[in-house]
C-alpha cells in the first residue's frame, strides 16, 4: 500500500493526532505543542487547516516527543465515516 493511501471509507483528518498528542503531553494549546515540536505555530495552524500535510520529519518528532508508534500516529490521521457520526445526536 502506498505511504499516502488513505483506506476506503477514511478521511484525512490532521486535527485527531495533533490533539491526540496535546492530550497525552497534557499542554495547554498549539502554541505549545509547536515549541514541543520545534516548529514555528503557522506550520501547526496549517496543519489543523489541512493547508499543509504531516511530512515524515514531523511524523517522526511526533514519535518521538509522544512516545506513539509511528503506526499509532498514522492511524489517528485518518477519521473513518462511522467516527463522523459518532456523538451527533
Amino acid at each position: 500500500m502506498p505511504i499516502r493511501r488513505i483506506p476506503d471509507g477514511g478521511v484525512y483528518d490532521p486535527n485527531r493526532v495533533l490533539d491526540a498528542i496535546i492530550t497525552k503531553l497534557r499542554l495547554k494549546n498549539d502554541a505549545a505543542l509547536s515549541r514541543v515540536l520545534e516548529v514555528a505555530p503557522p506550520v501547526i495552524s496549517k496543519i489543523r487547516h489541512n493547508t499543509l500535510p504531516i511530512g515524515a520529519t514531523i511524523l517522526l518528532r511526533m514519535h518521538e516527543v509522544s512516545d506513539f508508534s509511528i503506526r499509532e500516529l498514522r492511524a489517528l490521521m485518518v477519521r473513518h465515516d462511522a467516527d463522523a457520526g459518532l456523538g451527533a445526536a
